[in-house]
């Protein structure tokens, strides 16, 4: 016999979410940061503000990324119908 399962908590649930997140955010923070260092050394004297700027781009793309997958309105191509909208189109 198989018991029920029980539905999964909303703290799951985010846990789920958040897991992948800070997974990307330290993964594109971290190729923004090496990044950001080798251009500094090679191009720019050694001079840290293309640490700081592409270390920001890679934690903007993580963000980025993140709130498409908590919000999926935001995912280009997507549109909300309304129910009337979608009333009228039957």
């Amino acid at each position: 016999m198989s018991t029920p399962s029980k539905p999964a908590s909303s703290e799951d649930i985010l846990g789920q979410k958040l897991t992948p997140f800070i997974f990307r955010l330290t993964l594109h923070s971290g190729v923004g940061f090496s990044v950001g260092v080798v251009a500094s050394v090679i191009l720019f004297r050694r001079r840290t503000w293309p640490i700081a700027l592409s270390t920001g781009f890679g934690a903007g793309a993580a963000y980025a990324d993140c709130d498409r997958s908590f919000n999926s309105a935001r995912v280009p191509g997507t549109r909300i119908v309304s129910p009337s909208e979608l009333a009228s189109s039957k």
